[in-house]
């Protein structure tokens, strides 16, 4: 039990970060790429501190939703919906992951061909 001059620290309910929603409406999946945005605009006075921790954590460096959910110790949905708004305020941008630069499937099966040929 935590005495008078310590720090409670109790876990909300993913629905309480994300004021209810449920989806981000830009697309955003597990591997798409978040950086801060160049401008260094302040947020706003009522973002929820996980916003606040994930512009943080974009501020150090390009990472995959997955991977900021993992440094922020929170479920995948909720973050895709702090990216949302945060791409929405300018405050970050996103950039699809490495799966869309996939080459295209013939060109592979050009390659797995030569190889074979060797």
């Amino acid at each position: 039990m935590a005495g008078p001059d310590e720090a409670r620290d109790t876990p909300l309910r993913p629905f309480v970060l994300t004021r209810g929603r449920t989806a981000a409406g830009r697309g955003l999946t597990v591997d798409t790429l978040l950086a801060a945005a160049p401008a260094d605009a302040p947020l706003r006075v009522d973002a929820p501190p996980q916003a606040r921790d994930l512009l943080a954590l974009c501020r150090r460096g390009v990472l995959s939703v997955a991977e900021a959910a993992a440094h922020l110790r929170l479920p995948v949905s909720v973050v895709l919906v702090l990216a949302d708004d945060l791409i929405a305020s300018h405050h970050l941008t996103a950039r699809a992951g490495s799966g869309s630069d996939a080459p295209p499937t013939a060109l592979l099966q050009e390659v797995l061909d030569g190889l074979r040929r060797l």
